[in-house]
């Protein structure tokens, strides 16, 4: 594949570049992490053991496995718990490290020939996958493997779940968590005032004033999570016009973010900054601090974010909250997709690099998560889904949260829709900036709109990089 091949001297020259792009341009730029390996330095491979249905990759018994693991949401021991099990099995001795600085301690390995043997390539500092989509393991033989519980592994999982991690054909990341994208609020405080869940964007502007009323604020956010609102503004245009909002995003379109659709959301929340109706500071706020604005000082009352929000919050959130979620708002009352879409899609990436020095290590480590006890697990300790179905019961091990993600799931029937282009190309970094600004009052819709058009503008006119083509 012709992705973007990035060496040492090319990511250097990305550094010098970045300190020149002002404002969007320069973590687009320094994202990038491919190699060609140009260290040179050829990696001792550990022997492999025949494959069998015990174990389809060959791991050689006692060897040694490295994993890095996205240290957000959902935290990372539940990736232990699945090590445990094949360190148990194979006698082997792995590591899990965890981070949230996936791109800035991953990008030097890559480039060095020597990255670890599984990833979970998530959070803001994730890795563009255009840059090392053909330096990863294809995961097909992963799908076509037993779990632990003698089952095929593809007969366990939801329809579609490839699709998230698969780039021009190629099944490259496996998405472990079932994401569900709402706007959270609590059920208790909002039956103890009276207020209803807005369906619309008025209804919501029209909440804000009852909010402020009770000394408290609408919304709330954290620097580095700025783009939420980003997700909430996507999601809540494509409900709105439909999925030509969604194919032009993806495909990178000239003015696309001009859609009438999109500019109707961005003047909504446009309202609301000035208004007052977000925590001031949000720039300068560290994101889980920010949140707990929302879940346990209630200076705020709604919080647009994934699935993994009541687990990420569940030390700071106020005793009795009831954590309910609802579908993200539309304009009007009769938008091209029911209120009730959503967006939902395997999330958390697994990859296993080419060039690892067990990649029979990683991959063993993602069939053991498929089974079904460790998937279990995740979801009785992270209150989230994964994709191996049947691991959740009706009560949601007592999770109001968990309970309104299978409630919204089930409503938008076949109306879910997911995208990719900002995982892909690696947006999320320049994006944060715009957000930033945006939600500060520093920006207004017309600043917001270029801003965003450059970053996709930037993408789309960099002829080294490989594009998505999206047609449905």
């Amino acid at each position: 594949m012709n992705t973007r091949r990035v060496t040492r001297r090319r990511i250097l020259q990305g550094a010098v570049g970045a300190a020149a792009l002002a404002p969007f341009g320069g973590a687009l730029t320094s994202c990038a992490a491919g190699t060609t390996g140009d260290s040179g330095a050829k990696k001792k491979q550990p022997a492999k053991s025949a494959t069998s249905a015990n174990n389809p990759f060959g791991l050689e018994k006692s060897s040694s496995v490295e994993a890095v693991i996205f240290n957000g949401g959902y935290g990372y021991d539940y990736v232990t718990f699945a090590t445990k099990q094949v360190d148990g099995k194979f006698s082997t001795k792995t590591k899990v490290t965890p981070t949230t600085q996936i791109a800035q301690q991953l990008q030097p390995r890559f480039v060095g020939g020597n990255p670890p043997d599984l990833i979970d390539n998530s959070g803001a500092n994730q890795i563009g996958f255009n840059t090392i989509v053909d330096q990863l393991e294809s995961l097909d033989d992963l799908f076509e493997s037993n779990n632990y519980e003698g089952t095929k592994i593809a007969d366990t999982v939801y329809p579609h779940v490839k699709d998230p991690g698969t780039f021009s054909g190629k099944f490259a990341a496996m998405n472990y968590a079932m994401t569900v994208y709402a706007v959270w609020y609590s059920k208790t405080l909002f039956d103890q005032n009276g207020w209803t869940a807005p369906k619309t964007w008025d209804e919501t502007i029209a909440l804000g004033e009852k909010a402020k009323a009770k000394g408290k604020y609408l919304f709330v956010w954290g620097k580095e999570a700025a783009t939420y609102y980003h997700t909430l503004a996507m999601d809540s245009a494509i409900k709105e016009g439909g999925p030509e909002v969604r194919l032009a995003l993806e495909n990178l379109e000239p003015k696309a973010w001009s859609h009438p659709a999109l500019q109707q959301v961005f003047k909504a929340m446009e309202t609301c900054v000035k208004k007052g109706y977000f925590v001031p500071g949000g720039a300068g706020t560290q994101f889980t601090s920010a949140q707990a604005k929302w879940s346990n000082d209630q200076q705020a009352i709604l919080y647009p974010s994934g699935g993994w929000i009541e687990n990420e919050m569940k030390k700071a959130t106020k005793a009795g909250f009831t954590m309910t979620g609802i579908p993200e708002m539309t304009v009007t009352d009769s938008p091209k997709m029911p209120y009730e879409s959503l967006r939902s899609a395997a999330g958390e990436p697994f990859i296993v690099p080419s060039k690892a020095k067990n990649s029979a290590g990683g991959k063993e480590i993602l069939r053991a998560m498929l089974s079904k006890d460790a998937a279990t697990n995740f979801s009785k300790t992270r209150l989230a889904p994964t994709i191996v179905k049947d691991t959740v019961p009706s009560d949601g091990f007592g999770s109001s949260a968990l309970v309104s993600q299978t409630s919204m799931l089930s409503a938008a029937g076949t109306n879910v829709f997911n995208y990719q282009f900002g995982t892909y190309y690696g947006l999320n970094a320049d994006q944060l900036t715009v957000w930033n600004s945006f939600l500060s009052g520093k920006l207004d819709v017309a600043g917001l709109t270029k801003g965003l058009q450059q970053i996709s503008d930037k993408v789309a006119n960099d002829s080294s990089v490989k594009k998505l083509k999206v047609t449905s």
